[in-house]
């Protein structure tokens, strides 16, 4: 994947060097990244509680179109560098490699998809102002999310490729249903349920995908760390079991009243 042919000219002048430098100095502004939006999802609900909500539609509508834009055209791109590797040199190979930080093609998405975890936390932001309900999933997931992509990102660990892939996708089709819903389309209700659905899936591979790295970094070039695998698969595991909730009581159960999917 390395034909210069195929990429733009902003992929091609992107520095990773600098991009690993900088995570490595700065991840641990993470923690107050989040500390601050924690404090905002509880002072700002307070701040809301006895005034008139915000409609803010179109602003919403604009956000999730643009989130929309920049997850479809990530997943493209990575997911044209996940087949080659696939195809090229087999599924395990696609697990282990970690020059889907360093590659032409997807090193400035890999940046791209670390950083974009800090304005996603934009979508909060709506909800409180719009005094939407506010479950534990979407804050707690936010949070994580970002803590655990920048934490992995300065050590450019085997798996990234997949973790980052899958999540392009999801957000495609959740930021496309957000932008139409805010834009006052009507969106059939399956479309809904095959979202939480798809969220699901991705946090089964990404189960899958922790246990086969940690089985495969003592056998073959699998680059990772014991901590690193603990952690991510401690943060897959509470998502599928909240998605799974998520999903039983919002389209199974029928329980009434709006409820958003969320995801990474």
């Amino acid at each position: 994947m390395n034909d210069s042919s195929s990429l733009y000219d902003f992929e091609r002048r992107f520095d990773q060097r600098r991009a690993l430098e900088w995570m490595q100095q700065n991840w641990t502004r993470s923690f107050m990244v989040c500390g601050l939006y924690a404090a905002f999802v509880f002072v700002g609900q307070h701040f809301m509680r006895d005034r008139p909500k915000l409609n803010l539609r179109r602003p919403l509508a604009l956000w999730s179109l643009s989130l929309a834009a920049f997850s479809i055209v990530g997943a493209l791109r990575t997911g044209v560098y996940m087949f080659h590797i696939i195809t090229a040199s087999g599924f395990k190979q696609s697990v282990c490699d970690n020059n889907f930080y360093n590659a032409p093609l997807t090193k400035f998405w890999a940046f791209a998809f670390t950083l974009s975890k800090a304005p996603e936390l934009v979508d909060t932001v709506f909800i409180v102002l719009r005094k939407q309900r506010l479950i534990f999933l979407h804050w707690y997931h936010h949070i994580t999310v970002l803590l655990y992509t920048w934490y992995t990102y300065k050590d450019q660990v085997a798996g990234g490729g997949w973790f980052m892939t899958m999540n392009y996708a999801v957000h495609s089709l959740m930021y496309t249903y957000y932008a139409a819903r805010a834009a006052g389309l009507w969106v059939p209700r399956p479309f809904a349920m095959l979202i939480t659905a798809s969220q699901i899936l991705q946090m089964v591979m990404g189960l899958l995908i922790q246990g086969l790295v940690y089985h495969w970094m003592h056998e073959v070039h699998c680059p990772s760390q014991v901590e690193n695998i603990a952690w991510g698969s401690l943060m897959y595991f509470s998502y599928l079991i909240l998605f799974a909730l998520f999903f039983y009581d919002t389209y199974l159960r029928g329980s009434s009243g709006e409820k958003r999917s969320k995801t990474e």
